[in-house]
């Protein structure tokens, strides 16, 4: 048996891409319903489960008794699940309610022609596309043949820390949000004490260990850019600055949190300034 089939690989591909396209679509659906495209961000997580569960269902009607691993398959379809479901879930109880994201509102401001249009091409298929790329370590893993290895291991616990340090941190803000006392305070206590962005930094913690279980066979190791890609956006792109652009306006001694804080990687706290 092959170590890793590339022609069944690439067969699997347009399915993954039809699958993004019709969730994408249906996504879009549901925001013209509703009225505010910030329904995409609950699609988010659930995209990778999409594409997960159709690489992994390909991988078995493709190549029958000839397909990759179960074990590894199934391993980062499920690992891939519980974290899109759970994102998904989150996200859509914390925006229920709420109006559109402000993200969205500014980048609709520069609408040119047609604003469903512009919508769809600058925000759906935008999304689409880095899902699907960032995706890659989990379709490579459905069609990788060799048992799980050390390195794979080392995933799945990278992965463990991740999603707790991503859900800890989730809960841990939406209580502090829930509370009417902290109003205009600054969450600086449990996980954000560590570092400004426990979630995000789980989220990277997240990928890295999925893309373990691929880089753990041939030819995952070529998809390393993806994490890449996902941590980058996280630290450096559409997650922490966006998240923070503005803040120290709306929350008073939010700079002086930035200055004693992480701002991704957790760390002691630097000493206050005076």
């Amino acid at each position: 048996m092959a170590a890793f089939d590339g022609s069944a690989f690439a067969g699997s591909l347009p399915f993954t891409l039809a699958a993004v396209v019709v969730l994408l679509g249906l996504t879009f659906a549901v925001a013209l319903r509703v009225g505010k495209h910030a329904v995409i961000d609950v699609a988010w997580g659930l995209g990778f489960v999409t594409i997960a569960v159709t690489s992994y269902l390909t991988s078995r009607l493709i190549e029958g008794d000839e397909a990759g691993d179960p074990l590894r398959g199934l391993t980062i379809t499920v690992l891939t699940a519980i974290w899109g479901i759970r994102l998904a879930v989150h996200i859509g109880r914390r925006s229920r309610g709420q109006g559109e994201d402000p993200r969205y509102t500014e980048l609709l401001s520069r609408a040119t022609g047609n604003p469903r249009v512009y919508a769809f091409t600058r925000i759906y298929l935008t999304q689409g596309a880095i899902m699907w790329f960032i995706s890659l370590p989990i379709q490579v893993a459905a069609f990788q043949t060799p048992a799980l290895g050390v390195i794979a291991w080392v995933g799945i616990v990278v992965w463990a820390v991740g999603i707790v340090f991503e859900t800890v941190g989730d809960w841990q803000l939406q209580r502090f949000r829930d509370d009417p006392d902290t109003k205009g305070r600054v969450l600086d206590t449990g996980l954000w004490r560590y570092t400004r962005h426990p979630n995000y930094f789980g989220d990277a913690c997240v990928w890295w260990g999925l893309s373990l279980i691929a880089f753990d066979a041939w030819p995952g190791i070529l998809t390393l850019i993806s994490p890449v890609v996902m941590t980058w956006l996280l630290a450096n792109g559409t997650g922490k600055p966006l998240l923070e652009k503005g803040m120290s306006g709306r929350r008073p001694g939010y700079d002086e949190y930035v200055r004693r804080t992480s701002g991704f990687i957790p760390l002691p706290p630097r000493r206050r300034t005076t």
